[in-house]
């Protein structure tokens, strides 16, 4: 393991903007020794005053519908117009191996050189959504060392969108023209979540198709009610690829983020969003304590077994391991 510093050297340099402090201070919270558990909520606690002042944005969409292509060109769009980027890409886990391939910083050739643009790829773990365990974390370290702008792209693998809505300003859904990707617009709960819809890939021959899946998104969108934020949902058309239609994208969350800000909504959405931190990190605690318990180690293994040959009920199992955990 990497030597660790102490928590005022990270604390100065994620402030002073290092890079490379910054990517091992992730790496702390990320850890789940104890000792780097403390050390990370030392530096978090440290960079606190510091953060807050960014624009979180979402992005999600199912696998091939382009969302590191996508990323990257909204990514030197905005270093353009000189705003500050951080890209935090969370890459499946193996259930098998545990392994991750983290191959966004490949996928981003040209953003990851781009002294404006911070790119973290990181496993998703154990977590559940699409999102890994520490991302909530990672996003204060990285509005602390002055991004501006920190995108977060999910691996869309269902939950996903729940998760990643749960912790951004502004959550985008990204569509494929011509795949049946549009009907996911008459989905209720896709309908809700999303504060803009954008068609990738409106290029070539599949621009009409583009065109075509984005229409049928307004007109499902066009009966949906307007949700809590007060603003209606666009839905846009743009080529990645090409490099078209991104400018209208980031207008979009532009115009979203000053709705939302003079309606209140904004402010009352991230003071949601931090109570529903605390107690997603309530249970996290708790999975922690549960299976860190000695007893519940000792008698997990023949549990299970005895819940898998069918002679023990998964609910009585499960409450036989929480009276050994509380010790009922």
């Amino acid at each position: 393991m990497r030597e660790r510093l102490s928590s005022d050297a990270y604390i100065d340099g994620i402030l002073a903007g290092d890079r490379v402090i910054l990517s091992r201070a992730i790496t702390v919270v990320e850890s789940r020794l104890a000792e780097d558990k403390l050390l990370a909520q030392a530096i978090l606690n440290g960079i606190l005053p510091q953060t807050g002042r960014s624009l979180r944005i979402g992005i999600t969409g199912i696998p091939g519908v382009g969302k590191s292509t996508f990323i990257e060109a909204l990514g030197i769009y905005l270093t353009s117009i000189n705003k500050k980027v951080a890209v935090l890409a969370v890459d499946p886990t193996s259930s098998k191996s545990a392994g991750s391939i983290l191959g966004d910083k490949t996928r981003m050739q040209e953003l990851v050189k781009d002294p404006l643009a911070f790119i973290r790829p990181s496993a998703t773990g154990l977590s559940l959504g699409g999102v890994a365990r520490n991302t909530r974390e990672a996003m204060l370290l990285c509005e602390a060392a002055g991004y501006e702008v920190i995108l977060i792209e999910t691996v869309g693998v269902g939950q996903s969108e729940i998760f990643v809505k749960g912790m951004t300003d502004f959550f985008l859904l990204l569509a494929l023209p011509g795949a049946g990707d549009e009907l996911q617009g008459i989905k209720k709960g896709i309908v809700e979540m999303a504060d803009a819809v954008v068609v990738n890939k409106a290029d070539g021959l599949f621009a009409d198709e583009a065109a075509q899946a984005a229409a049928t998104f307004k007109n499902a969108l066009h009966l949906a009610q307007a949700g809590e934020s007060g603003v209606t949902v666009k839905v846009l058309t743009c080529s990645a690829l090409e490099n078209r239609g991104i400018a209208e994208v980031w207008e979009t969350v532009q115009q979203y983020v000053a709705t939302t800000v003079k309606n209140g909504f904004f402010s009352k959405n991230r003071a949601a969003q931090q109570v529903d931190w605390m107690h997603e990190i309530v249970r996290q605690k708790l999975e922690d304590l549960f299976y860190q318990n000695k007893e519940v180690k000792k008698q997990l293994h023949g549990i299970e077994e005895e819940v898998g040959a069918g002679k023990m009920l998964p609910a009585e199992a499960a409450q036989l391991l929480l009276n050994l955990l509380f010790k009922i």
